[in-house]
């Protein structure tokens, strides 16, 4: 392994007019970007042609974790609050914008999505505590709160600054299916894992493939800032493993990890018998994959923990040509953007 491979590769610069800021529609027409290790091959695909690159042989495993509408905007106080866990029912954790105006006692209620009519008064959320990690306590006051009706998809904030900055509107009205697989089940995450939004129904049902929950947390976009990324804090979050994953994977000639979560849970798991667990993994090079045989991906933000992965899944060299490449082939990059399947 080169450090200078990895290094550069870690701080790999992303232009602004890169960053996708709505999905390739319909989801299979993105782009993908196949990399084969074994020959340092890089082909330009679309995700249409992944029934051609794999085998009735091969499993897809898959994270079905739903996206909950997370994000509160309370335009009366004038802050943003994005929930990160309900702990008991009507208690939740969460980020508050700007904190001043959110110190304990405070009172909050936040606004319907654009576009929507409620027909019961809005709900309010009262701050408790601060905690650390620059955490609120929030207390649900009265009815339950109606995420349905008063969250948006917590869209990263790359997205929304980009959004802004192009001129487009902050919430758009496909954003709450764009941004959710279409095999979401058990609600979770706060946000999603977006190899996953490529797949249509009719394209998944092509594949053998199987499903792992693991709710994604913020810490998954967190960026390296030590100094040695090798001393990064790496955050914890909650996977479930189904019952007949163990015996689908031995059956299957390669496993094919859909998405970094996907990977974390395969690889760091005890075992792949049902059980539920915590992760705090954190794979990077030279780190050796014993699970899966294939994974794809998006392409990640610099800094983070998620580019290390792939790097010590595809090497950081030959990860930092397929960048290069992609920049160099207007690919689109993040959470709404294109592909890359390595083998």
């Amino acid at each position: 392994m080169s450090n200078i491979d990895l290094q550069e590769l870690l701080s790999i610069p992303i232009p602004p007019d890169r960053i996708a800021t709505t999905p390739a529609h319909p989801r299979d027409s993105a782009r993908l970007l196949l990399l084969r290790r074994a020959t340092s091959e890089i082909t330009d695909l679309t995700i249409r042609d992944l029934p051609s690159l794999l085998s009735p042989t091969d499993l897809l495993v898959l994270n079905n974790s739903k996206v909950i509408p997370a994000r509160l905007i309370c335009s009366e106080n004038r802050t943003e609050l994005l929930l990160l866990e309900e702990t008991s029912p009507g208690w939740w954790t969460a980020l508050g914008t700007p904190s001043k105006r959110l110190q304990p006692g405070t009172i909050v209620s936040p606004d319907p999505i654009p576009g929507s009519t409620p027909a019961r008064p809005a709900p309010q959320l009262r701050v408790e505590k601060h905690i650390p990690g620059g955490q609120l306590v929030l207390k649900v006051l009265g009815d339950s709160l109606n995420l349905e009706q008063y969250g948006l998809p917590p869209l990263p904030p790359y997205i929304l600054k980009t959004r802004k900055v192009q001129g487009q509107p902050d919430f758009q009205p496909t954003d709450p299916a764009d941004y959710q697989t279409t095999y979401a089940q058990p609600p979770g995450s706060v946000a999603a894992p977006t190899a996953g939004l490529h797949f249509t129904p009719e394209l998944l049902a092509q594949f053998s493939h199987a499903f792992v929950t693991l709710h994604v947390g913020l810490g998954t976009f967190r960026p390296i800032k030590t100094a040695d990324f090798r001393d990064h804090p790496m955050h914890e979050e909650k996977y479930e493993i189904p019952l007949g994953l163990a015996e689908k994977v031995a059956a299957a000639t390669r496993t094919i990890a859909v998405g970094t979560t996907s990977a974390r849970v395969l690889e760091s798991a005890p075992n792949l018998n049902p059980h539920h667990g915590t992760t705090s993994a954190f794979f990077y090079p030279p780190y050796q994959f014993q699970r899966i045989s294939g994974l794809l991906t998006n392409f990640h933000l610099a800094h983070s923990t998620l580019l290390l992965l792939v790097a010590a899944f595809a090497g950081p060299e030959l990860t930092l040509r397929a960048y290069q490449h992609a920049l160099k082939n207007n690919y689109r990059f993040f959470s709404f953007g294109d592909a890359m399947l390595i083998l």
